[in-house]
């Protein structure tokens, strides 16, 4: 059985922004994902733990394998026509090493950021 997520009222969603980029980072593996707030639901995702990535990459948690994942996540974000998306950042990250390099990949990509 599936639940469906809550639907929030239009006074909420009308503030929200639409699609918000989280990363998550452990001692071995790199994740992101967009998550379309209004309707709580993950619009697209990567990570280093795919079976097909983990293959190609040497190293599945340094920058490079931050890199890979950001310019993955803004291809699949372009094939779900996601044009742009804000940053959310943790409370103890800075963009610098790992986060910027998934933050400017996906910029290259060709992903907009608010």
């Amino acid at each position: 059985m599936v639940i469906p997520p809550p639907v929030r009222p239009p006074r909420i969603t009308k503030f929200l922004k639409p699609y918000v980029l989280k990363m998550h980072f452990t001692n071995k593996y790199v994740s992101a994902q967009v998550v379309h707030s209004p309707t709580a639901t993950v619009a697209s995702s990567a990570s280093s733990q795919e079976k097909v990535l983990r293959s190609s990459m040497e190293n599945t948690r340094d920058v490079a394998a931050a890199a890979k994942i950001g310019k993955l996540l803004g291809e699949r974000l372009l094939l779900r026509d996601v044009p742009a998306v804000s940053v959310f950042l943790k409370r103890e990250q800075k963009y610098h090493g790992k986060v910027k390099a998934v933050i400017d990949s996906l910029r290259e990509a060709g992903v907009k950021l608010l």
